[in-house]
């Protein structure tokens, strides 16, 4: 037993060690030291082209590290250097089997989710509350999705996870389907149980894809949910940026290959990346996986902390509202990233779109998003008591501010979400049809050709292909009518939508 503990403690020490390194980013700043002369792209040479005031603004340094594929600092689209080092760490760091460095976000990890498994005319399983960019990679693959419902939260008012008995019976009905992607968490924190998903899925013999987006810091605090590397999900696209300290626009995708094909997953990330990744971005990536994996834990330790006792505070507040674990078991609510905080706004009388206004205008504090009673407020490792403490006497005071006049009236609400419409072509086919604009009002019975995902509850309400119904125009039109933000559509304000022509 002694034996095997002190070859567990070799085992971590090299671990630690190896992840003490950051192979990219090390190798711009060598690179950096060195008297060169710029006969490549970018055009402003290490930043002697760059206008004046922008220089003084945002420093020298990092357009000198805004590099090309040079040898010392290796090639995106075939790394054998320092990429495919970092790369390799941050694959060892998650538990993947490989890991890719995205430069276009997560969005571009969906479509190659997507495109990886799908051809024209296959099927995919996925649920409704999908992000834009997965409909993006349904358009592009020529894929058909089978919508599978989320689950409605009628307390809370938003949509949760996917619906594992609806699952199982698309997975049932549709044998020939090609996966399953699914969000884990939401918007909003939620999880569903990713374990049971991955072990439903595979059961019939499927590779799962998980938007993990938001779930970037899952792996490396037990006091979060389980990340979906850890549950064993196929292919997994993570926002660095939105959660942990890479710039924005950076991404990783993470897989595990017995279940997919690497090679297509390479070309398609050939065709899809820029031929002109930002190497900022990328060593961005590279040493927010080297501190995550060395003080990753303790970060979240003090990030959580600062959340629920933010979140305790809050709840102390007359009028104000913000849900914690306490929800865990309803509405297919399995577990709760505490990290997000959503505070409701509905018993002041004060939309979550008069609220956000009010704590930006009034009070300089930027939240991620509202919708019709909430404001969703994202804690990360970035933030600190001061931060908190701000919010906190900002929700306080417009809770005791008598002269702010109420905006959501008594009888406003979002009913629940209609039936999936009918659909008459794919999404690809509607997208590359000759369309029209025509009056929302007198849309009923035309196929829909673009996206319309309102927030709340920021669930594509009609997509490409579909075939528009009453309950929809009446669904939409009430909401917008009650403040909701209309996503997706050319006129967001739904007086026309565009529709494949006769």
């Amino acid at each position: 037993m002694e034996t095997q503990v002190l070859n567990s403690d070799k085992k971590l020490n090299s671990f630690y060690k190896e992840q003490n390194r950051a192979p990219l980013f090390d190798a711009i700043k060598e690179y950096m030291q060195k008297d060169m002369v710029a006969y490549h792209t970018p055009g402003h040479k290490y930043g002697k082209g760059i206008q004046k005031e922008f220089l003084e603004l945002v420093g020298e340094n990092v357009f000198r590290m805004d590099l090309t594929e040079l040898p010392e600092v290796d090639n995106l689209h075939d790394p054998q250097g320092v990429i495919k080092e970092a790369q390799e760490l941050a694959s060892s760091a998650y538990g993947s089997d490989h890991c890719f460095f995205l430069v276009n976000g997560s969005t571009i990890g969906n479509n190659v989710m997507i495109m990886s498994i799908c051809d024209p005319g296959d099927k995919i399983i996925i649920p409704r509350n999908i992000h834009k960019s997965v409909l993006g990679g349904i358009i592009l693959s020529g894929a058909i999705p089978i919508y599978v419902p989320a689950m409605w939260d009628e307390e809370l008012v938003v949509a949760h996870g996917i619906d594992l008995v609806a699952l199982e019976q698309a997975l049932k009905e549709h044998p020939e389907a090609k996966g399953v992607l699914v969000v884990n968490p939401t918007y909003y924190g939620i999880t569903t149980d990713i374990k049971r998903v991955v072990d439903l899925v595979h059961k019939y013999g499927r590779p799962l894809l998980v938007d993990e987006a938001h779930g970037a810091h899952f792996h490396f605090h037990e006091d979060l949910p389980t990340s979906a590397i850890k549950a064993g999900a196929d292919i997994v696209v993570q926002s660095t940026h939105k959660i942990l300290s890479s710039m924005t626009q950076s991404s990783m995708l993470h897989v595990r290959e017995a279940r997919v094909n690497l090679k297509r997953i390479k070309n398609v990330l050939q065709i899809l990346h820029s031929t002109s990744p930002s190497y900022v971005l990328m060593a961005s990536l590279d040493v927010a996986r080297k501190q995550m994996v060395l003080e990753g834990r303790e970060l979240l330790d003090r990030t959580i902390k600062l959340a629920e006792d933010t979140r305790k505070r809050l709840n102390e507040i007359d009028g104000i509202s913000c849900f914690g674990k306490e929800k865990r078991g309803k509405f297919g609510i399995y577990d709760i990233d505490v990290t997000k905080l959503v505070i409701n706004f509905s018993g002041l009388g004060i939309s979550g779109f008069r609220a956000i206004d009010i704590l930006n205008e009034q009070y300089n504090i930027q939240s991620e998003m509202a919708t019709l009673y909430n404001v969703l407020e994202i804690v990360t490792i970035g933030n600190d008591q001061r931060d908190l403490d701000r919010l906190v006497d900002a929700v306080r005071a417009i809770a005791e501010d008598k002269t702010i006049i109420s905006d959501l009236s008594p009888e406003a609400y979002i009913p629940p979400i209609p039936p999936i419409p009918k659909t008459a072509m794919t999404p690809r086919e509607a997208f590359f049809s000759m369309t029209e604009k025509i009056p929302f009002s007198n849309s009923v019975g035309r196929v829909c050709a673009e996206i319309v995902s309102p927030y709340p509850p920021g669930i594509p309400i009609l997509t490409p292909g579909d075939i528009i119904d009453q309950p929809t125009v009446d669904y939409l039109q009430l909401i917008f009518e009650h403040g909701a933000f209309i996503n997706g559509p050319e006129d967001i304000r739904l007086r026309t939508i565009k529709v494949v022509r006769d």
